[in-house]
């Protein structure tokens, strides 16, 4: 358990490739081996090489502890996650078969294993595709099964890959590309994961349909443009349950110049939940300027996000922003804030000291964006109400974070950090400041 007094420590695993060979993925299935005959990457099955195999797994291990979870309204809370996942990549001209299984297990955990904690042992990823070629630079991939997903840069659909089971979909995707245009059509199922082995399943509860198109009209710059229908049958704001149907339109613009680089996003969503008009939006940036001459190469960074909150009770409209499907670590490693009703700033400054180790140190800041409506935590779960407060700051953050690249394919990182209460939760009776630790080893073959 994490003593009063410290910062956050956590481990992320993103091994480098050799200069030949592509980078290991979160999704996994978006590496191209092709080309490469290198231990059990893209073997030939055949006298040919038509039918090709590649193999693959990733293991981690992640111990978090906490001290004063929720600003002390929680016990103290520590655990140990643990995954394995192998995979099979299994290409044969225009067809093509990926499997990936996964092996995980928390112990520990206060209060019981949650769907991100848990799964035993079953299947996170397997699909078939069939790739069709329209010409020189154009293409069709028609895809079905069970898949991660990433669009864009996960603030809305994500893989989880954060916490120790990522969030997997059943369904379908057409994938179409023409020179600098990509445009992706998903109809899917959001994958509901049991604590038992091979008993996750897809739920009609939340769907998911999203048509989403980038183009990089220039070098170093790309847009974004996308809807997302999102549909859940037991949906809760606050204390009221209810259907939600939610429509988000959302544009992104990113890039990079020379020193700087970045990622803005903006989205607006319309609906129902329960019979109540939904009116929200969200505007998210990143923004970040690299000086690689200097010595220790650092790298400034600020993060601003607004996501708005509901108005007042009586209204008859829901102003709350749903993130739908995030990424796992939205604010930070170990911030136990989500993205609604928030606004935030996060500036960070890394560094590379050699020898493979990087150094990371952030601050964060948030506020309600709307005091009519309480604070939530990455999945969507009301963690503090309203209450009778008209304060807005919810508290602020440091973190300090260091990874080791210890192999290619191994790494070592940790972090610590400090949220300490503002004036509305102390107004609310939660005082204490929140104490966080991880630490994680992880290897990606």
């Amino acid at each position: 358990m994490v003593r009063r007094g410290l910062a956050v420590v956590a481990i992320v695993v993103s091994p480098p490739a050799a200069a030949d060979e592509p980078a290991r993925t979160n999704l996994r299935y978006d590496e191209d081996w092709s080309g490469q005959e290198t231990g059990a990457k893209n073997l030939p099955l055949d006298a040919a090489g038509h039918v090709r195999l590649t193999l693959g797994l990733e293991a981690r291990a992640r111990q978090e502890s906490y001290a004063n979870p929720l600003w002390g309204d929680a016990p103290d809370d520590g655990y140990l996650w643990l995954r394995f996942m192998p995979l099979a990549d299994l290409r044969a001209g225009p067809v093509r078969a990926f499997v990936q299984p996964i092996i995980g297990y928390a112990r520990g955990v206060s209060g019981g294993n949650g769907p991100a904690d848990q799964t035993g042992i079953d299947l996170l990823q397997g699909f078939a595709d069939l790739n069709l070629k329209l010409g020189s630079d154009a293409q069709v991939t028609l895809r079905g099964g069970r898949e991660l997903v990433a669009l864009g840069s996960e603030r809305l659909v994500g893989t989880r890959y954060g916490p120790n089971i990522p969030q997997a979909f059943d369904g379908g995707r057409m994938i179409a590309t023409a020179g600098p245009i990509r445009i992706d059509v998903l109809n899917l199922r959001a994958v509901e994961v049991g604590q038992g082995d091979f008993d996750d399943h897809g739920s009609g509860r939340r769907r998911l349909r999203a048509i989403y198109a980038t183009a990089v009209p220039t070098r170093g710059l790309g847009l974004d443009f996308y809807w997302i229908g999102y549909r859940d049958r037991q949906a809760r704001f606050g204390g009221r349950a209810g259907p939600e149907r939610r429509e988000t339109y959302g544009l992104r613009l990113f890039g990079v110049r020379n020193r700087l680089a970045w990622n803005w996003e903006a989205m607006v969503q319309r609906g129902d939940f329960d019979g109540l008009p939904i009116r929200a939006w969200s505007l998210a940036t990143e923004t970040t300027i690299s000086f690689p001459e200097a010595r220790f190469r650092p790298r400034l960074r600020l993060r601003a996000n607004y996501a708005s909150g509901d108005g007042r009770s009586d209204d008859h409209v829901l102003g709350t922003f749903n993130a739908l499907f995030p990424k796992g670590r939205y604010f930070g490693e170990l911030t136990p804030i989500g993205p609604r009703n928030i606004v935030n700033l996060n500036p960070g400054v890394s560094f590379d000291i050699g020898q493979a180790v990087t150094v990371e140190l952030s601050a964060a800041a948030f506020w309600r964006a709307s005091s009519g409506d309480g604070i939530y935590d990455v999945p969507g779960k009301q963690i503090a109400p309203a209450g009778s407060s008209a304060e807005k700051h919810i508290g602020s953050q440091i973190e300090l974070g260091a990874t080791w690249q210890a192999a290619p394919a191994l790494s070592l990182s940790g972090s610590l950090a400090r949220f300490g209460a503002g004036r509305y939760l102390r107004e609310t009776g939660r005082n204490a400041a929140i104490y966080m630790s991880g630490l994680e080893a992880a290897y990606k073959f």
